[in-house]
C-alpha cells in the first residue's frame, strides 16, 4: 500500500524539495514513528527514479537529491538518534523510534556518494566503545542504538575492507568489554550481520580472524566470563563456522580459510569443555549445542578430523569415517548424560549413569585396540565435574562415588590423564562434609561408605599411576590440603586412606614440610578427638611413605614435633611403638647431616639414632657465657624436641635383645646428668644452661609417662621410667637446692616470674616421682618445703612499699605461686591470715604495676592474673582443710566470709576465663554457709559464673572444666535443699539456670549430662545403698523434679553436620587402641544418650518401700503422662522420628521400667489415662510400647479389667482405627487370662467384642479383629468341645467366621498382609512376661519398629554405669534370644483415618466466562476471522505474541492454544497449521482455535522473524535461567511483548538465545527444577495480562452494565 500511494504522490507532485520539508522534522525534536517512516517510504520511492536514466532527472536535480537525502542523514537521522540514546530507556516507544531511524539510514545510504556510509560508520563506531559506567554525551549514541545504526550500515560497507576489519576488530572488543547484557546485541546486530554481508572468501577470512581472536582470548584469560562470552559468539556464528563443506574445502583452500575451521583447534575444544562444566546453564547449553553441531557435521561430511598427524601434543576431538558409527554413538550417549544432569534431580539421573560406564568402556576399548585414542579422557572428567558442581548434594555425593568405583583407573594411561583431576576439582569436591553421612543400611559407628570406597580408591588409584609419578601426585594431594580450610571429617577420611597405601618411598623434605602445614594451619578448629585420630593417620602415612634417603634424623624429629603428645604421639600408645619400629629398621640409612665445619666425606658417613641424640644434647647444652643480664626463658620447644627424640631412641634400643636400659640411658644422658650434678655448686654455670637442663628433666618426665587408661587393670612396670627415676635420685639435693636457692631473693626481674614457674613445675613433678620413694619424700616434706613456705610468708607478710619496684613485685608472685604449688600442715594459720588479708584489700593484696610498657605490658598482666589464681588456690585449700581458723573470733566468722565471697564475685570479673577454676573451687565451699544471712551477694556469685560459662561456650579447652565447677558450686546439695520460703530469688535463679543448662545441651552435647550426673549422685551417692541418703537430701529432689523428668525424655534432634559429627567421632572410638588418639586424648562422657542412661539408672535404683522414693516414682509418672497428653492434644497427625514422635516413645520406655514399682492403689488413679492414649494418633514404636503397658496392668492388676472393656464402647467415630491397639492386647489374652477370676465369663466377653469388629469396614481393623479372634478363640475351643459356659453354640459360629475370613484373605495383598500380621514380632516371638528387660524397651523394640537407630539405647551403655540395678524385677539383658534375632517386619501398626467421601464432592469447579456476553449462536460467528469473532463477543486482546514454533507435541500446542485464547493474547505462532487437526491438539484446545489468530513460521525462520519483530518494537522475553535472569514476580512486560517458548526437552536453542532482549525466570520452591511448557507460558502469559488487560477488562464490564 505504501509503494502505491508514494508513486502516487511522487508523480502529482513534482515539487521533491516541498515533500522533504514537509516530512523532515525540528533537528532537537523526537518525531512520531508514523513520520519516520514516511520520509523512509519517500526516499525509498525515490531510489527508482533516481536509478532510472529515462527519468526526466537532470544530473543537477539528482545532485540536489542526494545532497539533502545526506542531510537527512546528518540533521534528522543521527540527531534523533542522540535524542534516544540520552534517554536511555528500553521502552517501547524508544524501540520502535531506534528501528525506524536505522531503517530510514538503511535507505538513504545506498542513494548516497560511495564515502557517505565510511564516514557515518566512522563516526558512530567510537559509540560502541562507550565503559559500562559512561553515558553518552552530546553527539554520542548508546551502544544499543550504535549497534543498531551500525548493523543498518553493514550492507553498504562490504566493499569497503578496511572498514569491515575496523567494524569487525571493534565488535570483538565490545564483546570483552562491555555489560553482559549488550554482548548479546553486539553479537548479532553486528558480527552476523557483517559475516551476512560477506561474500566466501571475504566471510571466511572474517570467520578465521573472529575464532581466532577468540580462541586467544580465551586461552590468556581463562575465566569463566571468558568462556560465557566467547561461547556466545560461536553459537550464534555456528551456523557460518559449522556450516557443511567446510571441511571437505579446506584441505585445498587457503590457510585464511582453514583457519577458520573450529573442529581443527584444540583451544575452541577446551572452550566447549569448560563451558560443558560451567555454573552457568546457558554456558552449557550453547557448549552442548556446539558439540552436537560438530558431530553431526562430522558424521555428514564423513572427513576424517584432523586431516593429518598433528604436531600439537593432544587432539580433543577425532573423527574417522571408517568408525562412525562407534562414533555416533559415543557422542549420542555422551550428549544424553550431559543433558540428563540438568535435570539435578537423583532419581532422574541415577538411569543415565550406566551411560558413562559405557562411555568409559568405549574410551578403554578404543584405545585398546588403536594406540591412537578417539575419545579424550578429558571428556569423561567433563561429566564427574558436571556432577561434582550439581547443588544437589545427592547427586554430587552419586558422582563422587561413581568415580571412587571407577575401574578403568586401574591402567596407567587413565590413571595419569586422570591426575590432575584428582588433585584439582576431586579433591575440591571431597571437602564437602555431607558427603561422609552414613546411609541407611549402615550402623552408628560404621565406617561411612564413601570413607570406606576412598581407603580402596587412593591405594589402587596410586599403584595405578607410573611409578615416577606417584611421589609428585602424593606431594600436590598434602599440598591440596593446605590450600583451603578442610573440615575435620573430610580431612580425617583422606588422612585415613593416605595411611592405607602400600609403603614405597615417596615423600622427600617436601612431603614433610606439606604435612606440617596441615597440622599447623588446617586442623587447628578441629574437635580434638578427630584431630588427633586424623594426626595418627598422616604420621603412619609419613612412616610409610617417607624415603628415608632424602630426609636427615634431624628432619625427622623436626617434623615429630608437630605431633600433639596429648593427642596422638604419646608414649607408649601402637602409634609411638610404631616410629620406634620405623627408626630401628632404617638405622643408618637416613640422609647425613652436613654440619658447619664437617669434612667433605661426612655426606657418605652413615648417621644412626644414638649418635644423633647424643650429639643433640651436646649441642642442646653448648650456650654461650653469660652476659650478665637476665634473659627469656629458652624455648621449651628445643627441649620438647630433644626430650622426645631421647626417649623414642631409648624404647627402639629396648625392642633390641639384650639391650641393658640403665646403661643406655646414663650413656646418653651423661651430659645432662653431669650438668645437673654441678647445678646447685657451681656458680659459674651460665643461668641460660641450668635452664635448659631443668626443661629438658622436666620434658622427659612428662613425655615419658604412659597413659593412664591404657592398660586398665594391668599393672605394667615401664622399664625406661624406673631406670630414669634411679638416674635422677641422687641428684635431687643438687636441684632443690638450686631450685629453692633462686626462689629465695635471687629472682628480680620481670622474666623471673616465668622461670619460677618452671622451677616450681620441676618441683612438683620431683615430688611426683619421689613419692614412692619414702626417704626421698619424706626429707622433701620436712626439709625443701617448710624452707619454702616460710619463706613465702615472709615476703607475702613485708609491707609494700610506696614506690612499687620490680624486684619486689616479682618476689611477691614468686612467693604466692611457691605456696600455690605444695600445701604443707605447718603455719595454717599463718597462710589463712595471709591469704584473706590480701583478699580483703585486692590493691595491697595483688602485685602492683609498676610502670611496665610495650611488649612487657601483656607479661606482666599476665603474672598478676596468675598470682590471683595462686590466691584462690590457697584459699580453696584452707577453707576446704581447716575451714576458718580458731584465731578468727566467732563474730567475725560471718563478715569474713562475706568479704571473701565479695571478693571471689570480683575475681570471677578480673581473671582470664582458664584461670577461675580455683574461684569456683572455693566458692562452692563459701556459698552454703551465706545462704541465709547473704541470699543476694549468693545470687549475684551464682549469676556471674553462670554468664562466665555461657561465654566460655565456644572455648573447648576451658569450657568443660569450668561447668564441672560451675555445676558442684552452684548445684551444691546445700542449695538444692533450699525451699521457696527459705531463699525465693536464689531457688528461682537455680531453676532459671537448670532450663539455660538444658536449652545449652541441644546445641552443645553432653552439657546436661554433667549437670545430671551430678544431681543423680547428690540425692542417690553410688557408694552408699538406695535407703542411706539423708531425709533432707533426698527430699530437695522434689524443688527440681523438671531436671528428672526433662532427663526422662531427653535426647535433641540434631542437625545433619552435627549427627555426622557425633557418627564419626563414634566410629573413631570403635577403633580402640589401633587408634592412638583413643589413648592419648582424655575426653569426658559427652554422649547425648547419657542423661537418659543416667537417669534411668537413677530411677531403677528408688525403693518403692521408701515413702520419699514412692512419692518421687508417682509424681515422675504423672508428669510424663501430662507430657504425652500435651503431645497428643498440640499436634494430632505428627511424622515418624520427629521430636513429638521420639518424645512420646520415651515417655512410655520410663513408665514400663517403673510400672513394677508402683503401688496398686495408685495404678488406678492413672489406668484410665493409659486407655485414653490408646485412642490418641500413634507411631508404631508407641503403640507397642502403650499396648505392652495395657497387657502388664491388666496382669497384675486384673480388677481393671472392666475398664478395658468399656473401651470398646467408647464413640463409634473415636474408635474406628484405634480399636486395633485395644484388639492387639487381645492377641494376648492368653498372658492375661490365668490371673482372672472369671474365665468363662471373660472369654465369653471377648468373644463378643471381638466378633462385632471381624465386619467393620476398616480393612486394618478386621485384619487385627482376625487375629485376635483366632487367638482368643484358640483358648477357648476346648471348652467349647467340652460344651462348658455356654461356648457350644457359638462353636459353629466361630469356626464358620474363621473359615470364611481366612477364605477371603487366601488371595493377592489381602493373604500377603494375613501372613505378615501373624509372623509379626509383637504377636509372633514377643512375651510380654518373659521378654520384659531393659533390652527390649530401650533397644530390641525401637530396632524392629523403624524408630532411628540414634534412639537406641544398647545394653551396655547401661553396663557402664556401674549403679544401674538390674535386678530379678527388672532384668538388664533378655535371657530368651527370640527378638534379638529378628528383622523389622513391614507390618507397622498406623492410624490412617479413613477421608469422609462426602468430603470429596464438597467443592466442585466452578466454570467461568471471562466476559460478560455468552455466546449462543456459534455458527454465524465462525464465518468470521478470530478478531472479528472476538470483537463481536466484547473480549479484549492484548499485544502479546506468543511464539511456539519449537514446540512438537500436539498436547501442548492444544492445551497453549487454549491458554492464549482465555488471556487474550494477540496470536499463537506454531511450527505448522496442520497441528489443528490433530486430535490430541484438539482434545485440549476445546475448539479455542476458532477464536485465536494463528500464525506458521518454520523453527529455521525464526532468526529472521525474531528480528522483523524486533524492528517492529516487539520486547523478545525467553523463560530460561541465566546469570542475568530476572525474576517473574519483578519484571515488568513491555506492552508490546513476545513471548519466545523453548523446545520440551532441550528449551530455546542455544543459537536463539542471544536474540533475547530478556531472560524471565519463575520462582521455585522445590526440588523438581523445570516446569511443563505450557503451564511455564501459561504463568507468564497470566502475568502479562494481569499488569495490562485486568483493569481493561473491567472497564468493558462496567460499559457492558
Amino acid at each position: 500500500m505504501y509503494s502505491v500511494l508514494i508513486n502516487a504522490v511522487l508523480s502529482s507532485s513534482p515539487d521533491y524539495g516541498l515533500l522533504f520539508e514537509s516530512l523532515s522534522w525540528p533537528t532537537d525534536s523526537w518525531p512520531g514513528t508514523e513520520r519516520v517512516e514516511a520520509l523512509t517510504a519517500f526516499i525509498e520511492g525515490l531510489g527508482p527514479l533516481m536509478a532510472d536514466s529515462n527519468t526526466t532527472f537532470s544530473e543537477a536535480k539528482k545532485a540536489s537529491i542526494k545532497d539533502k537525502i545526506e542531510s537527512v542523514i546528518w540533521t534528522q537521522c543521527l540527531p534523533l538518534l542522540s535524542t534516544i540514546s540520552a534517554e536511555a530507556g528500553e521502552g517501547m516507544r524508544c524501540r520502535e523510534s531506534t528501528a525506524a531511524a536505522c531503517r530510514l539510514v538503511s535507505v538513504c545510504v545506498p542513494l548516497c556518494d560511495e564515502a557517505v556510509p565510511g564516514r557515518v560508520a566512522l563516526s558512530v563506531l567510537p559509540s560502541l566503545q562507550l565503559s559500562e559506567e559512561e553515558a553518552p554525551g552530546p553527539g554520542r549514541l548508546s551502544v544499543e542504538v550504535a549497534s543498531e545504526v551500525m548493523a543498518a550500515l553493514i550492507p553498504s560497507l562490504s566493499a569497503d575492507e578496511q572498514l569491515t576489519l575496523t567494524t569487525l576488530s571493534s565488535a570483538l572488543s565490545c564483546i570483552k568489554t562491555l555489560p553482559d547484557a549488550l554482548v548479546s546485541r553486539i553479537t548479532v546486530r553486528l558480527l552476523l550481520t557483517l559475516l551476512n554481508c560477506c561474500s566466501g572468501a571475504r566471510s571466511g577470512s572474517s570467520l578465521g580472524l573472529i575464532l581466532d581472536d577468540l580462541c586467544s582470548w580465551h586461552s590468556t584469560d581463562r575465566t569463566p566470563v571468558a568462556t560465557e562470552r566467547a561461547l556466545l559468539c560461536l553459537t550464534a556464528l555456528s551456523d557460518h563456522l559449522l556450516k557443511p563443506h567446510s571441511l571437505s574445502s579446506s584441505s585445498s583452500s587457503s590457510s585464511s580459510s582453514s583457519s577458520c575451521e573450529p573442529c581443527l583447534s584444540v583451544q575452541f575444544w577446551r572452550m566447549v569443555q569448560d563451558g560443558l562444566t560451567h555454573r552457568d546453564s546457558v554456558s552449557r547449553k550453547r557448549a552442548l549445542y556446539l558439540l552436537k553441531k560438530c558431530v553431526a557435521l562430522s558424521e555428514e561430511e564423513g572427513v576424517d578430523c584432523p586431516l593429518s598427524p598433528s604436531g600439537e601434543d593432544e587432539i580433543l576431538f577425532r573423527w574417522a569415517s571408517s568408525r562412525s558409527r562407534l562414533l555416533r554413538e559415543f557422542w549420542e550417549d555422551y550428549v544424553l548424560v550431559m543433558e540428563t544432569l540438568e535435570e539435578n534431580q537423583v532419581h532422574v539421573v541415577r538411569p543415565v549413569l550406566n551411560r558413562i560406564d559405557t562411555l568409559i568402556q568405549t574410551t578403554v576399548n578404543d584405545s585398546q585396540a588403536s594406540g591412537q585414542s578417539l575419545f579424550h579422557p578429558s571428556w569423561l572428567l567433563c561429566v564427574y565435574q558436571r556432577m561434582f558442581h550439581s547443588e544437589n548434594k545427592s547427586l554430587m555425593r552419586e558422582g563422587v562415588c561413581h568415580l571412587l568405583e571407577l575401574q578403568v583407573l586401574q591402567q596407567p594411561d587413565f590413571a595419569l590423564a586422570f591426575s590432575q583431576f584428582i588433585v584439582g576439582p576431586f579433591m575440591d569436591v571431597l571437602s564437602e562434609t555431607s558427603l561422609f553421612q552414613r546411609s541407611l543400611e549402615e550402623k552408628v559407628g560404621d565406617c561411612p561408605e564413601l570413607g570406606a570406597k576412598l581407603q580402596v580408591f587412593v591405594a589402587t588409584f596410586f599403584s595405578s599411576l607410573p611409578p615416577e609419578h606417584r611421589g609428585c601426585m602424593l606431594l600436590h594431594m598434602i599440598q591440596q590440603l593446605c590450600s583451603k580450610h578442610w573440615c575435620a571429617v573430610p580431612l580425617l577420611f583422606l588422612s585415613q586412606a593416605l595411611s592405607r597405601l602400600p609403603p614405597s618411598p615417596l615423600l622427600g623434605l617436601d612431603g614433610l614440610t606439606a604435612v606440617r602445614e596441615v597440622l599447623r594451619c588446617t586442623m587447628v578448629t578441629h574437635q580434638v578427638l578427630l584431630r588427633g585420630a586424623a594426626q595418627c593417620f598422616l604420621l603412619n602415612s609419613a612412616l610409610s611413605l617417607t624415603d628415608v634417603s632424602a630426609v636427615t634424623l634431624d628432619d625427622v624429629f623436626s617434623f615429630l614435633m608437630d605431633f600433639r603428645s596429648d593427642e596422638s604421639l604419646c608414649r607408649g600408645t601402637q602409634i609411638w611403638n610404631q616410629v620406634c619400629a620405623w627408626l630401628l629398621e632404617n638405622e643408618g640409612s637416613f640422609k647425613p647431616r652436613i654440619l658447619d665445619g664437617d669434612c667433605t666425606d661426612a655426606a657418605t658417613k652413615k648417621e644412626i639414632v644414638r649418635s644423633y641424640v647424643q650429639s643433640e644434647i651436646h649441642a642442646y647444652l653448648r650456650v654461650p657465657p653469660s652476659t650478665g643480664h637476665t634473659e627469656r626463658l629458652p624455648d621449651l620447644r628445643e627441649a620438647d624436641k630433644l626430650a622426645r627424640a631421647i626417649l623414642l631412641c631409648v624404647d627402639m634400643e629396648r625392642n633390641q635383645l639384650g639391650a641393658e636400659i640403665s646403661n643406655t640411658l646414663e650413656s646418653i644422658l651423661s651430659p645432662l646428668l653431669d650438668t645437673l650434678s654441678r647445678v646447685s655448686t657451681n656458680i659459674y654455670l651460665p643461668l641460660r644452661k641450668s635452664d635448659k637442663s631443668l626443661q629438658l628433666v622436666l620434658r622427659l618426665f612428662q613425655l615419658g609417662g604412659t597413659p593412664s587408661c591404657q592398660h586398665a587393670g594391668k599393672e605394667q612396670v615401664d622399664s625406661v621410667m624406673v631406670a630414669m627415676k634411679k638416674l635422677f635420685f641422687k641428684l635431687i639435693d643438687p636441684i632443690q637446692e638450686f631450685i629453692l636457692r633462686r626462689l629465695f631473693a635471687e629472682l628480680q626481674e620481670l622474666f623471673d616470674v616465668e622461670r619460677a614457674e618452671l622451677y616450681l613445675c620441676v618441683l612438683r613433678q620431683l615430688a611426683v616421682i619421689y613419692s614412692s620413694a619414702p626417704q626421698h619424700h619424706n626429707k622433701t616434706q620436712q626439709t625443701y618445703f617448710p624452707k619454702l613456705i616460710k619463706y613465702s610468708l615472709k615476703v607475702l607478710q613485708e609491707p609494700n612499699q610506696q614506690i612499687h619496684s620490680v624486684a619486689n613485685q616479682v618476689a611477691r608472685a614468686v612467693a604466692m605461686a611457691s605456696l600455690a604449688t605444695r600445701h604443707p600442715p605447718p603455719k595454717i594459720c599463718l597462710l589463712w591470715e595471709t591469704s584473706i588479708n590480701a583478699c580483703k584489700d585486692h590493691r595491697q593484696g595483688m602485685v602492683q604495676d609498676v610502670g611496665v610498657q610495650g611488649p612487657l605490658l601483656q607479661d606482666w598482666g599476665r603474672i598478676a592474673a596468675n598470682f590471683m589464681r595462686d590466691q584462690w588456690i590457697c584459699l580453696s585449700f584452707l577453707i576446704k582443710a581447716v575451714g576458718i581458723v580458731e584465731s578468727v573470733e566467732i563474730s567475725r566468722v560471718s563478715e569474713t566470709l562475706k568479704a571473701a565471697l565479695s571478693c571471689s564475685v570480683e575475681a570471677l570479673a578480673l581473671l582470664p576465663s582458664d584461670l577461675v577454676l580455683p574461684v569456683l573451687t572455693f566458692m562452692e565451699t563459701v556459698l552454703p554457709q551465706l545462704l541465709f544471712s547473704e541470699e543476694a551477694l549468693c545470687v549475684e556469685a551464682v549469676t556471674l559464673s553462670w554468664e562466665l560459662v555461657q561465654g566460655l561456650s565456644t572455648n573447648a579447652h576451658d569450657f568443660w572444666l569450668a561447668l564441672k565447677g560451675f555445676v558442684s558450686m552452684a548445684f551444691h546439695h546445700k542449695l538444692l535443699e533450699l525451699t521457696d520460703t527459705q531463699a525465693p530469688t536464689l531457688v528461682a535463679t537455680l531453676k532459671q539456670i537448670s532450663t539455660e543448662l538444658m536449652e545449652l545441651s541441644q546445641s552443645k552435647s553432653g552439657v546436661f549430662g554433667v549437670l545430671l550426673q551430678h544431681c543423680c549422685q547428690t540425692w542417690l551417692p553410688t557408694d552408699q545403698g538406695s535407703g542411706d541418703t539423708p531425709c533432707t537430701v533426698f527430699s530437695s529432689v522434689f524443688s527440681h523434679i523438671n531436671i528428672l523428668t526433662e532427663a526422662c525424655v531427653y535426647g535433641p534432634v540434631f542437625r545433619r553436620d552435627q549427627r555426622l559429627i557425633q557418627d564419626v567421632q563414634t566410629y573413631v572410638e570403635q577403633l580402640g587402641e589401633e587408634c592412638s588418639a583413643n589413648v592419648a586424648v582424655t575426653s569426658d562422657d559427652r554422649d547425648d544418650q547419657l542423661p537418659r542412661t543416667c537417669v534411668l539408672g537413677f530411677l531403677s535404683r528408688l525403693d518403692s518401700s521408701n515413702p520419699q522414693h514412692e512419692r518421687l516414682i508417682e509424681e515422675i509418672v504423672m508428669d510424663l503422662l501430662k507430657k504425652d497428653n500435651d503431645i497428643s492434644k498440640s499436634k494430632v497427625r505428627y511424622y515418624s522420628n520427629s521430636l513429638q514422635h521420639r518424645v512420646k516413645n520415651r515417655v512410655w520406655q520410663t513408665l514400663l521400667l517403673l510400672l513394677p514399682k508402683l503401688r496398686e492403689e495408685f495404678v488406678t488413679t492413672f489406668v484410665n489415662r493409659v486407655f485414653e492414649a490408646g485412642f490418641c494418633s500413634n507411631q508404631a514404636s508407641v503403640k507397642y510400647l502403650l499396648e505392652w503397658m495395657m497387657i502388664l496392668i491388666l496382669i497384675h492388676y486384673p480388677q481393671h479389667m472392666d475398664s478395658f472393656w468399656a473401651c470398646f464402647n467408647m464413640d463409634h467415630e473415636k474408635t474406628k482405627t484405634s480399636s486395633c491397639t485395644f484388639l492387639s492386647v487381645l492377641v494376648h489374652f492368653n498372658v492375661i487370662i490365668p490371673n482372672l477370676t472369671d474365665e468363662a465369663v471373660q472369654l465369653r466377653k471377648a468373644l463378643d467384642i471381638i466378633l462385632q469388629w471381624c465386619f467393620n469396614h476398616n480393612f486394618s481393623v478386621r485384619l487385627y479383629a482376625l487375629l485376635a479372634l483366632k487367638r482368643v478363640w484358640s483358648l477357648a475351643e476346648a471348652r467349647a468341645k467340652e460344651g462348658a459356659d455356654g461356648l457350644g453354640g457359638l462353636s459353629t459360629v466361630i469356626k464358620a467366621c474363621l473359615n470364611q475370613a481366612e477364605a477371603m484373605q487366601s488371595t493377592g495383598n489381602a493373604n500377603k498382609n494375613w501372613m505378615r500380621i501373624q509372623e509379626h514380632f509383637f504377636f509372633g516371638a514377643f512375651h510380654p512376661i518373659r521378654d520384659y528387660s531393659a533390652e527390649t524397651i530401650f533397644y530390641t523394640f525401637p530396632s524392629l519398629s523403624e524408630l532411628a537407630d540414634d534412639e537406641w539405647i544398647p545394653p551396655w551403655k547401661f553396663e557402664k554405669l556401674s549403679y544401674f540395678s538390674d535386678s530379678l524385677s527388672f532384668p538388664l539383658r533378655n535371657t530368651a534370644p527370640d527378638l534379638s534375632q529378628l528383622q523389622p517386619g513391614d507390618w507397622i501398626q498406623q492410624d490412617k483415618g479413613e477421608q469422609n467421601k462426602e468430603d470429596r464432592w464438597a467443592e466442585v469447579q466452578k466454570k467461568i466466562t471471562p466476559w460478560r456476553l455468552g455466546i449462543q449462536e456459534q455458527e454465524p460467528e465462525l464465518q468470521l476471522v478470530p478478531q472479528q469473532r472476538a470483537a463481536r463477543l466484547g473480549k479484549l486482546h492484548g499485544a502479546l505474541l506468543v511464539v511456539a514454533s519449537l514446540i512438537d507435541k500436539p498436547t501442548n500446542l492444544g492445551g497453549l492454544c487454549r491458554t492464549c485464547e482465555i488471556f487474550g493474547a494477540s496470536a499463537l505462532v506454531l511450527d505448522s497449521l496442520r497441528h489443528v487437526s490433530d486430535k490430541h491438539f484438539q482434545s485440549l484446545s476445546v475448539s479455542s482455535e476458532l477464536w485465536l489468530p494463528l500464525l506458521e513460521v518454520k523453527p529455521m525462520e525464526l532468526t529472521d522473524f525474531l528480528q522483523l519483530k524486533k524492528s517492529e518494537g516487539y520486547c523478545i522475553v525467553g523463560v530460561e535461567q541465566t546469570a542475568n535472569s530476572q525474576s517473574l514476580k519483578d519484571y515488568k512486560f513491555p506492552e508490546k511483548s513476545l513471548l519466545l517458548l523453548g523446545n520440551e526437552r532441550e528449551g530455546i536453542p542455544a543459537n536463539l538465545l542471544q536474540m533475547l532482549d530478556v531472560c524471565v525466570e519463575i520462582p521455585q520452591q522445590g526440588v523438581i527444577r523445570s516446569l511443563n511448557v505450557h503451564v511455564s507460558a501459561a504463568l507468564l502469559i497470566w502475568e502479562y495480562t494481569r499488569q495490562h488487560l485486568t483493569s481493561g477488562s473491567t472497564e468493558v464490564n462496567s460499559k457492558h452494565s
